[in-house]
């Protein structure tokens, strides 16, 4: 019975220690295809998914002119603690005087 018990151990403690010639990449596991396999859906699958998107965007964007909201000077927006580091301060980084309001409100108004 011991024998039994010790052999059991034994093949347990040889199963749980890592095998040392088997490293954890992929190409190990016999799946030399699994690159092709994602370069081919890469080409085939993301980039025209990525492509058709875009060109959605394109068309519904010339379909119809949005028109900006009216200004309201909420007091919890465009806070200006500092002034921004560029131009007048006021501005910031990418702004849009059609799209964008000053805390005064739209420039062009």
């Amino acid at each position: 019975m011991a024998a039994s018990t010790r052999s059991g151990v034994l093949g347990l403690l040889a199963r749980s220690r890592p095998q040392l010639g088997r490293p954890m990449s992929s190409g190990a596991h016999g799946e030399e295809g699994s690159a092709r396999m994602w370069k081919a859906l890469t080409y085939f699958v993301a980039l025209p998914g990525v492509g058709v998107s875009m060109l959605n965007c394109v068309l519904k964007s010339r379909e119809e002119e949005h028109e900006r909201p009216e200004f309201i000077a909420y007091p919890h927006l465009r806070i200006r603690s500092k002034p921004f580091p560029w131009g007048d301060g006021n501005h910031s980084l990418f702004h849009n005087p059609h799209v964008n309001p000053l805390p005064t409100g739209y420039e062009d108004e």
